[in-house]
């Protein structure tokens, strides 16, 4: 296998993204000097896949390992109650250090109880999906779920470094492989264009975890979401009319509200791709959009096999939802939308109408 990539993120917390095969040695390095315990989380039904990394950590720390419930179950209260309990009956102080292995609920809640124990203690991810790489596990986002919604609780935790080991995507079923390159393929549209061209001229390499176009397709997703984390950590908004931070979550405000409305059932690449394409025919219906350029969402995510359609909740239902969406201010609701190809930007208070029509095409072509 070639070499690893490293890409670093600076700012005030500096940390490297090591990419490559076959990494797990590695991981004493990004956890650093002077460490003495680790806390090990990762789901329950991922044991096995965690192995390897716990052999790897108690050659040199004393180890506490921490079997989560799976998927978004995981980002409760209860759950990172359980964790910092844990914590504090061995003894946890603020020179020791929390793993994570797993996808990006894993990360998310991980990412969390690093950020709230003894107000912060260093945090190193090892993403074992696509997803989790390419979004959870850089940036320093961390979070919970409430009955409200979606990551409503948690606090901005940059990691002291990230290990995305390419050869845990073999693990991976299709499906999930799949739902990641949502993440990827928004990327390219709001950041980004090499991403689609990549995905339209080879759709098949794309969801081959073998292949050299999905590393640089992992590559450029992460160095995109680098690149507008370290120019805006915490979201307080960007230069000359960009959205900073909130650029990331193009597609994420009706796909936040799908999540919910399915009870967590849809994976989130899946929502994302369903939410690009909503608010491309938002973008559209307000006269910001051309329609070539909102036509090649549904095709660029219908290539790799990602639903472009939905029809499982009513307007109104939505529409509530997306009121508690963390971009919103008060009353109104505001979008990423694109102007042009990586060119995003806000929209404040789209009409109803046009809520109301995009979310008609968005459920006119469900299956």
């Amino acid at each position: 296998m070639s070499e690893p990539t490293v890409l670093h993120v600076g700012g005030a917390s500096p940390y490297d993204v090591v990419i490559g095969h076959d990494l797990i040695d590695r991981l004493p390095g990004l956890i650093g000097e002077g460490v003495e315990r680790v806390a090990l989380l990762f789901p329950g039904e991922l044991g096995e896949l965690a192995e390897p990394v716990l052999r790897a950590l108690v050659e040199e720390y004393d180890v506490l390992a921490l079997g989560l419930p799976d998927g978004e179950n995981a980002k409760t209260a209860s759950v990172a109650n359980d964790c910092w309990e844990a914590l504090g009956e061995r003894g946890f102080t603020r020179s020791d250090v929390v793993v994570t292995v797993g996808g990006g609920a894993t990360t998310d809640l991980g990412g969390f109880v690093a950020a709230s124990w003894l107000r912060g203690v260093k945090v190193v991810h090892v993403p074992t999906t696509l997803l989790g790489m390419v979004d959870a596990a850089v940036g320093g986002k961390t979070g919970i779920n409430t009955g409200a919604g979606k990551n409503l609780v948690g606090a901005f935790h940059e990691p002291a470094g990230v290990l995305c080991d390419l050869s845990l995507l073999a693990t991976l079923p299709a499906q999930e492989l799949r739902a990641g390159l949502g993440e990827v393929i928004k990327c390219g549209f709001i950041a980004d264009p090499e991403i689609l061209r990549l995905v339209e001229d080879d759709p098949a390499a794309a969801q081959d975890p073998a292949s050299p176009v999905l590393r640089e397709l992992i590559t450029r997703a992460i160095q995109v979401k680098i690149d507008v984390v370290v120019a805006d950590l915490k979201e307080t908004g960007g230069v000359e009319g960009h959205p900073g931070r909130e650029a990331l979550n193009y597609g994420h405000t009706m796909a936040h509200a799908i999540e919910r409305a399915t009870d967590y059932e849809i994976r989130h690449g899946e929502a994302v791709a369903i939410g690009c394409v909503y608010v491309a025919e938002l973008a559209r219906r307000a006269g910001v959009l051309a329609d070539d350029l909102a036509d090649r969402h549904a095709a660029t995510f219908g290539l790799v096999g990602l639903p472009t359609s939905w029809s499982g909740a009513g307007f109104d239902e939505l529409h509530d939802a997306m009121k508690v969406d963390k971009k919103s201010r008060g009353s109104q609701l505001r979008f990423v939308v694109l102007d042009e190809l990586a060119t995003p930007r806000v929209l404040a208070g789209p009409s109803e109408a046009d809520l109301r029509a995009a979310y008609d095409v968005m459920t006119g072509g469900a299956q």
